[in-house]
């Protein structure tokens, strides 16, 4: 089981500190994955970091697709691809209604629909095979529309591009994860259950790899989960250190009835806590959200307490089949010790 480095919305820290690219590396971790939501973006970060490293993989976990059309990803990807030899993984997510709508001023629309017209234009661009013409319901190349001009005409990127650049999908809900299993490189969940994930998500995985129309697609497809780590000798203030990230997202990273973060705990059987938690963060009281986020729930999802017990935990994740763990922690000794684990 690799190990990679989940910098989340804080890549821009490495500016201040160059040298940390370079410890990152000789520590031992896979590749640095990059998130944005309504701050800065990735992109810029990852040319950052491919520029300061010499190894490490770069994946964006996750570019936004309301941000941007597929065909401006697929260029993104060939130049960080080319820039970095061959170091970009490139991670997309449809990113939820509030951010969509309310920051990008996009409709939110039908996501399986659009992911899957997405992923198809960008790949398509990035085999080079001919100029790309594409007629979905989404996105159409030529664009066609009532207020089209008429003179668009099928293109072909310009210069070089890795065909087989990675695709990873975040995906939370069973449909996406079908979705992902059957169209991507590999899955990007959050808040995974290295005990109930598995089972929780196992008919959505099969349904998707026996739609798949690539070959050995079970085999090749890797699951990297995020988890939320902080070592400390005192396991009470190791989960505090995560749990703000948990109360963000289970209760605020969405509208009531609205939040797929809050559905998955559900799922996992934490239906009080999760609305207890939804309704102090969106009723302002943040504080209070944060401290009702159950230890067993943090337990659970997290790597988080003294060394010995998180090795012990390391040894139930690798048990539950994921390929790797991105791990989002600010905590240099954190970040410093779990390669050692």
């Amino acid at each position: 089981m690799q190990l990679h480095l989940n910098l989340g919305y804080f890549g821009t820290m490495v500016a201040s500190q160059p040298e940390m690219i370079g410890d990152i590396e000789a520590a031992g971790y896979r590749s640095v994955w990059l998130a944005e939501a309504y701050g800065s973006d990735a992109v810029s970060v990852a040319a950052w970091i491919g520029a300061l490293s010499s190894q490490i993989h770069i994946g964006t976990g996750i570019l936004q697709m309301a941000a941007r059309t597929p065909a401006m990803t697929a260029m993104t990807a060939a130049t960080l691809d080319d820039l970095t030899g061959g170091r970009f993984r490139l991670g997309l997510g449809v990113s939820g209604p509030q951010v969509v709508e309310g920051w990008h001023g996009v409709a939110f629309g039908r996501p399986l629909r659009k992911t899957r017209e997405y992923v198809a234009i960008v790949r398509a661009i990035l085999a080079r095979e001919e100029p790309v013409a594409f007629d979905g319901d989404d996105y159409q190349l030529p664009y066609r529309g009532s207020d089209a001009t008429g003179l668009g005409k099928p293109l072909k990127l310009i210069g070089r591009a890795h065909p087989d650049i990675p695709i990873y999908l975040a995906a939370i809900g069973p449909n996406n994860v079908a979705l992902a299993a059957e169209i991507a490189d590999g899955w990007l969940p959050v808040f995974y259950s290295p005990e109930r994930a598995p089972a929780e998500f196992s008919a959505s995985l099969r349904h998707g790899f026996a739609a798949s129309e690539r070959a050995d697609q079970e085999k090749r497809f890797e699951i990297i989960p995020t988890v939320y780590a902080h070592i400390s000798d005192d396991h009470d203030e190791a989960r505090s250190a995560v749990r703000p990230s948990l109360a963000l997202y289970i209760g605020g990273m969405g509208a009531p009835g609205h939040n797929f973060y809050n559905d998955l705990c559900v799922r996992y059987g934490f239906e009080e806590a999760a609305s207890t938690i939804q309704r102090l963060y969106l009723a302002g009281e943040k504080a209070a959200a944060i401290e009702a986020v159950p230890d067993e729930l943090v337990d659970e999802v997290c790597l988080v307490g003294p060394a010995p017990a998180v090795a012990e935990r390391l040894e139930v994740w690798r048990r539950s089949g994921v390929s790797a763990l991105a791990v989002a922690s600010m905590d240099p000794a954190t970040i410093r010790l779990l390669p050692e684990l």
